[in-house]
């Protein structure tokens, strides 16, 4: 009321701006698309970016293993292969996010109080994953510098992350990435497992 302003310049922005400059990972924008809007795709959004990540693990599988029978169509139907790979990336994401949960309530209990404050910073980090979607084109426009567009893909996923976790607890930047370092070190674990028990990760 004192300056006669909107509070959040966002609101008068075109949804293309606003969408440039959180690619931009500016904590401004976060903050409207987290706070004053009501994008409610979160759940679909993590479900798609799972698939995605399926999807390039299956296929890596399928070019280490290439089979060129034509009798094999069969196979295809039935690839169990590809819902194992979207299993082991469920539980490497629920892993990431448990120990973000954990090192946040550890260190700054306060923040998370509620039911409501862990939900928000859920959605939060679902909704910053967004980055996981680029796997597909990655894929699709393979080239001899595919895994170094996958670890770009990878720090920048992992940049969005530690923004959204900063707009939402309203924290310093050393903080998030803390809780990054330990959510990695939780899913690092979780990837050694499957491999000692002899699954292609």
């Amino acid at each position: 009321k004192s300056c006669q302003k909107p509070v959040d310049k966002y609101i008068e922005y075109d949804p293309v701006i606003i969408l440039i400059n959180a690619v931009l990972c500016k904590a401004q924008a976060y903050r409207h698309i987290l706070f004053n809007t009501k994008i409610n795709i979160h759940g679909k959004l993590c479900i798609f970016c799972l698939l995605c990540e399926a999807y390039l693990r299956w296929l890596q599988l399928q070019d280490s293993s290439q089979n060129t029978d034509p009798d094999d169509l069969i196979r295809y139907a039935k690839e169990w292969d590809f819902y194992r790979m979207f299993g082991i990336a469920s539980l490497e994401q629920t892993s990431f996010l448990v120990g973000i949960f954990i090192i946040l309530w550890w260190l700054r209990p306060e923040m998370l109080k509620t039911k409501s404050d862990f939900i928000l910073l859920l959605k939060a980090l679902l909704l910053s994953s967004y980055g996981k979607l680029l796997l597909i084109p990655a894929v699709i426009w393979e080239h001899d510098y595919t895994p170094l567009c996958l670890a770009f893909i990878k720090v920048f996923v992992l940049i969005s992350n530690s923004q959204a976790i900063r707009v939402t607890l309203n924290l310093n930047r050393m903080l998030p990435w803390l809780a990054i370092f330990f959510g990695l070190i939780l899913e690092n674990g979780v990837v050694c497992l499957f491999q000692k028990m002899g699954w292609d990760v």
